[in-house]
């Protein structure tokens, strides 16, 4: 989806007039913004989503979306790219989602065992959280790909293990 798509259904819920006022801006430039942009258009009337596009894009700097993410009550997680060399590493890969949530428990433990958590123990339950979701979104992105097809057409029952701690 386009920037000025998504800015034309942000604009059926919200009204351009209260964006306008609320962001002292003129309410063309709002309207602009749910517009196709013309190829020969100033830069000026990028809408704010094209600018952090290009912001990414020229830094490679992720900390953006996280920022961004973390305002609107989320955290972001990129999509992993899917791995079709080994589409039989199913249980490498629950393997490794159950040691990131025993890595997590361990943490939260550890930082809950003198009944209070400071803020140094925070961030390191938050890391290990991060951590979590990112790996169990490349799990799960991986079985929606059907990379673990091979086990599932083997039909052996699976079975779960934790792997040392690192």
């Amino acid at each position: 989806m386009q920037s000025y798509e998504v800015m034309r259904e942000v604009l059926q819920h919200t009204s351009a007039k209260q964006i306008a006022s609320e962001m002292n801006l003129s309410l063309s430039l709002i309207y602009k913004w749910a517009e196709k942009p013309d190829a020969d258009a100033p830069s000026a009337s990028f809408s704010p989503l094209d600018r952090i596009e290009q912001l990414i894009q020229t830094t490679k700097d992720y900390r953006i979306l996280n920022w961004l993410c973390q305002r609107a009550g989320g955290f972001f997680v990129r999509n992993p790219k899917p791995n079709r060399e080994n589409p039989d590493m199913l249980m490498p890969a629950t393997n490794e989602v159950i040691q990131e949530f025993a890595d997590l428990l361990a943490v939260v433990a550890a930082a809950a065992s003198d009944d209070q958590i400071t803020k140094e123990e925070a961030k390191k339950i938050r890391t290990r959280w991060e951590g979590l979701k990112r790996t169990t979104e490349t799990f799960v992105t991986c079985c929606e790909n059907g990379n673990f097809q091979a086990v599932k057409n083997r039909n052996v029952p699976p079975t779960i293990g934790l792997t040392e701690a690192a």
